[in-house]
């Protein structure tokens, strides 16, 4: 048993002294999450354009992974603030905590596009843009805790104490980047390793802050450089916050007593309900696309595929975007055009004080369910 008030500095190299790759339990789990895993690859080459869908859904993610660590934002904030780059930059914190998760996921997968290793530079990259700092790994004397029940008026209780010192850190997630990258040194299941490596990380709580959400993109990075997931947009943390308290107790088990095998296939079944819900996602928008766009075509002579596609893009669109889509810059015709989407209840018109937005209530409705 480790003592929860000292720096956990004996935390074990990867890989696990436990043999779990011939598990029996896990072998099987993982069949059914490897599987799973592969449906949403196939669901994603139905999209006409896989970027258009998956900045939608990925901003679910973003948000439901910033919720974990008790930054919430509403769906109202988030969605007005992602129509354009000047709401962007008045949006409220907590917003734009979840946008920059989002962009710090897309840059991850951009820079593993080129480089196409997962090393200690790509991660503190991403942790920099989710935090907004130029921080990077914490200093040896930061006397860094994770505690519980944690508010103003409660200090709340020490449950871990990562590992501090000179060089330590360091010389652990140079491991942890090796298992990751190696796989003739380390020839483990690509979605085993994903969960092994996701507990080091949060183990070796590498920064002051943003351990969580750091974590989480590198779960999906991992996944796309492995080519197990073409885009990233497993929603992993919807079902994290869900079994929230089960996702603590059991990192915090392999800490205390390398309960490995309860935590992979915690984890496997995250990925496995997980490759679920984004299918089901992406089947129910595509269906609503299909049916917004013959309704469209069969009321409007102007109305086409590329409209379609750009109102499912975001749940908030401004009537510029669409003027640009289009090709119509007169305000007055514009406005007509708007008017026609409205009366038809393709979108839905809202003010906010001088600003105009049309929300789109079906793509809404299937993000939020």
């Amino acid at each position: 048993m480790n003592d929860r008030k000292k720096p956990h500095n004996n935390l074990p190299l990867l890989p696990p002294r436990e043999k779990i790759g011939d598990n029996p339990i896990i072998l099987k789990k993982l069949v059914t999450a490897s599987r799973a895993l592969a449906s949403v690859n196939i669901n994603i080459l139905r999209l006409p354009d896989p970027f258009m869908l998956i900045n939608t859904i990925a901003l679910q993610e973003a948000k439901t992974s910033t919720e974990i660590e008790n930054i919430f934002t509403t769906e109202d904030e988030l969605y007005r603030a992602i129509s354009d780059s000047i709401n962007e930059k008045r949006a409220n914190p907590a917003t734009k905590e979840v946008l920059r998760y989002r962009e710090a996921m897309w840059a991850g997968y951009h820079s593993l596009k080129t480089e196409m290793r997962i090393d200690t530079r790509l991660i503190v990259k991403v942790f920099q843009q989710i935090k907004n700092t130029t921080n990077s790994i914490r200093p040896p004397h930061a006397m860094v805790v994770i505690k519980r029940g944690q508010s103003e008026f409660r200090t709340g209780e020490t449950i871990y104490t990562p590992p501090r010192g000179e060089g330590i850190i360091e010389k652990l997630m140079d491991n942890l980047t090796e298992y990751l990258n190696d796989n003739d040194k380390f020839p483990t299941d690509p979605l085993i390793k994903m969960c092994v490596a996701h507990y080091q990380f949060e183990a070796i709580h590498p920064f002051h802050d943003g351990n969580g959400r750091t974590g989480r993109v590198l779960n999906l990075l991992y996944l796309n450089k492995e080519k197990l997931l073409s885009h990233p947009i497993l929603y992993l943390s919807k079902y994290i916050i869900v079994h929230k308290d089960d996702y603590y107790y059991k990192i915090g088990a392999v800490t205390q007593r390398q309960a490995w095998t309860e935590w992979i296939l915690f984890m496997l079944d995250a990925i496995e309900k997980t490759a679920g819900l984004t299918n089901k996602l992406i089947d129910e928008i595509l269906n609503q696309m299909d049916s917004t766009l013959d309704y469209g075509k069969s009321k409007l002579k102007w109305y086409n595929k590329e409209l379609n596609e750009a109102i499912f893009s975001q749940p908030y669109i401004k009537q510029k975007t669409i003027g640009k889509i289009i090709g119509k810059s007169s305000r007055t015709t514009l406005t007509k055009y708007m008017n026609e989407l409205t009366a038809l209840k393709i979108l839905r018109q809202k003010k906010d004080g001088n600003e105009v937005f049309y929300l789109n209530d079906d793509l809404i409705r299937i993000l939020e369910s």
